[in-house]
């Protein structure tokens, strides 16, 4: 990456302001906040995330707008000029392409997403971010980022860099610990949530507070417990910086019109729900890990208190996933799962896995050849209230469920 770096010119030292975000859960949610919030102040604010729902144009957003067609062939094909047949990954090529594009369009504020891990993470060559912030660190990808969750947080705490600010997220102890250490030898200062800066939920409303004063906002539009989490580490990256002094009312505007699909997302018109029984509740989540199926569940549990209602969750996984680790979560609130496949996609779980680790918790498991096939399997039995139909397991499931719903991330 740093030998294309430098046949480009080294566009990654023409960028904007560079805001960067590793972590395992929370990093896509956390930037829609962040976005929010700085355009809802009247800035200019680009974007990259991985992976892609449904186009790639989702992961490049200039100036609030998905970057098109045209311009995004173009700069694919003068990558793949410059890289002349040199080894790369596509993930690799995506990335140089982001940065190339960001360093010709002026811009307040880049909101750069890590693909995996950090440390050799393709966007780990910006080296002067003006700030670092760390999502919740969990187990997850321990092929590739190692066994045990202080591996893993060694890999996060790469984005770290030498004297810029890091905003830390709620952590397990042995995670924070791993993060202040890596902080400390970057001479980086660290905000981390329950020291420098607090959240609590109080009447259903976000109340955030840190040594420059408190402010009651309302909650996030984004769904579910943890959504306050994301939105407080976000307020406090911003408030962590002293070029951006920003009135309560700009907070709690972004706060209230944040949106990031398929993370709790509710599919309230389309194709699909048109196959699911009359009245149900479809909702949509790519969480794929053990403790994004433990969020997920938090906020099922939520809905449940509200509005009760009979519970389906249609899953689908790749094979280097935890079924047995993402499912338990759901054990108490549901017995009914079916099991799919993921389309065209290689290394996706085969729906027997999931089969067998379902049973084995004790849940009914059955099995459909799609996400759409188990909606209308559902239409065949009695509901005396209309059921909660959940779809989630992968990113790449809610992908294809976006696709074929017509629900296009805009």
């Amino acid at each position: 990456m740093q030998r294309l770096m430098a046949q480009l010119g080294h566009p990654e030292r023409r960028l904007p302001p560079v805001i960067h975000v590793a972590g395992t859960n929370g990093k896509g949610s956390t930037i829609a906040y962040l976005r929010a919030v700085l355009e809802a102040a009247g800035l200019g604010v680009h974007v990259y995330t991985s992976p892609h729902l449904v186009r790639i144009n989702e992961s490049i957003r200039l100036g609030g707008m998905l970057i098109g067609d045209a311009d995004l062939r173009d700069a694919f094909a003068y990558i793949e000029a410059v890289n002349a047949g040199e080894p790369i990954t596509l993930f690799e090529a995506e990335t140089a392409v982001a940065l190339h594009i960001f360093a010709s369009h002026p811009a307040d504020v880049l909101l750069l997403e890590v693909g995996l891990g950090g440390r050799l993470d393709a966007t780990n060559v910006i080296d002067t971010p003006i700030a670092s912030v760390i999502t919740p660190i969990a187990i997850d990808h321990t092929d590739f980022l190692g066994d045990t969750i202080e591996k893993i947080a060694i890999e996060k705490a790469g984005i770290i860099k030498r004297r810029a600010p890091v905003i830390i997220a709620e952590q397990l102890p042995e995670v924070a610990a791993v993060l202040a250490r890596e902080a400390s030898k970057q001479q980086a200062p660290t905000h981390s949530a329950g020291e420098q800066w607090h959240i609590s939920v109080e009447r259903g409303r976000l109340v955030y507070q840190d040594d420059r004063g408190l402010m009651d906002l309302a909650a996030p539009r984004l769904f579910g417990r943890h959504q306050f989490g994301n939105a407080g580490l976000a307020i406090a990256t911003l408030r962590a910086l002293p070029q951006f002094k920003f009135d309560p009312q700009i907070y709690e505007r972004g706060v209230a019109a944040a949106e990031w699909p398929a993370r709790m997302q509710r599919l309230s018109s389309g194709k699909l729900l048109a196959m699911a029984p009359d009245e149900a509740e479809l909702w949509l989540d790519g969480g794929h890990n053990a403790e994004g199926g433990r969020v997920i569940a938090e906020a099922l549990g939520d809905l449940e208190e509200r509005v009760p209602r009979p519970l389906v969750v249609i899953v689908g996984m790749m094979a280097n996933k935890d079924a047995a680790g993402f499912l338990a979560n759901f054990a108490g609130l549901t017995r009914h799962i079916i099991a799919v496949p993921i389309p065209d996609r290689a290394g996706a779980m085969p729906v027997a896995t999931l089969v067998d680790a379902g049973r084995a918790l004790g849940m009914r498991v059955e099995t459909a050849e799609s996400a759409s096939a188990a909606l209308q399997s559902l239409r065949r039995l009695a509901y005396e209230v209309p059921p909660r139909v959940l779809i989630c397991g992968s990113l790449y499931l809610a992908g294809h469920v976006l696709a074929e719903n017509g629900t296009l991330p805009a």
